[in-house]
């Protein structure tokens, strides 16, 4: 059975939530079959998967391309879809318009914006349409150019305040969730204790309700720069690396493919094909 709003909301304080990133089917698979609770299909596709230097590029139709395949990947995990760049700031009504069209095209579980004080009134437009919503504070890397690059938010006293009232806000709103990134983990604790909604964690503490990770980098998976709160559960950037120069190196040596790895053929049809 796929996991439901109630299963999450029933874990606040419990036993923490899993999620990883995913952007096509068997990624989505794969994180499934290991019982990961939940799957953002995020717009660090843009990033990751694009080749973009961030994620302002993407488009509903690239969220909506990537999340069709997720989601007919997992089977049980609950599916996040981002709602990118400018799918939702122009109006209220764009953002449940994009919001509804996420969902219809995807058959994901939720949708996830940025923004909290700002974007309330989208989040509580979007949830009346019966569209559930996962709020993104903190970090909001569609917010990079205003924000002046990728920094730690909340470390001043304005700052901090100014994330309680967004994640107040958005709870108000009907967000059932919220992620909270590159929070100070003592900021992010507090905030989690005050709000009822799940709260979901990317550099922002083991005391949030739950982690999200993108899984490249969890896996090790490019040679890039990888942020500080990324542990690596593997590397393999290196494995893949190897395997790609040794099947290189086979080809260049007709080692590969082994007669093990082609198909029989008749003699006799030979025969006849060659006689003059």
């Amino acid at each position: 059975m796929r996991k439901s709003i109630f299963d999450l909301l029933g874990r606040k304080g419990g036993q923490p939530v899993s999620m990883l990133t995913a952007y096509d089917y068997n990624t989505a698979r794969t994180i499934d079959e290991a019982g990961i609770d939940m799957i953002l299909v995020g717009d660090s596709l843009g990033n990751v998967i694009l080749g973009y230097e961030n994620t302002l590029a993407v488009t509903v139709d690239d969220m909506i391309h990537h999340g069709k395949a997720v989601c007919r990947g997992a089977k049980q995990a609950f599916v996040v879809i981002d709602m990118p760049f400018m799918s939702y700031q122009p109006s209220v009504e764009e953002a449940v318009r994009n919001a509804g069209r996420i969902m219809k095209e995807t058959n994901c579980q939720a949708v996830k914006l940025e923004g909290g004080v700002e974007y309330a009134d989208r989040i509580k437009a979007i949830v009346q349409a019966g569209i559930p919503v996962v709020a993104h504070i903190g970090l909001t890397p569609q917010s990079v150019n205003a924000l002046g690059g990728y920094k730690v938010q909340g470390k001043s006293l304005a700052q901090a305040k100014k994330l309680l009232l967004d994640a107040e806000a958005v709870e108000d709103a009907g967000a059932f969730a919220i992620t909270l990134e590159c929070v100070p983990a003592p900021l992010a604790k507090l905030i989690t204790s005050k709000t009822k909604a799940l709260t979901i964690g990317i550099g922002a503490g083991s005391d949030c309700d739950g982690q999200v990770l993108v899984y490249q980098d969890m896996l090790g998976y490019t040679d890039g720069f990888t942020p500080k709160f990324v542990k690596k559960y593997a590397d393999l950037h290196s494995v893949m690396l190897q395997a790609f120069k040794q099947y290189k190196q086979d080809c260049e040596e007709r080692t590969f493919p082994e007669e093990s790895q082609t198909y029989a053929f008749s003699e006799e049809v030979m025969e006849k094909l060659i006689e003059p």
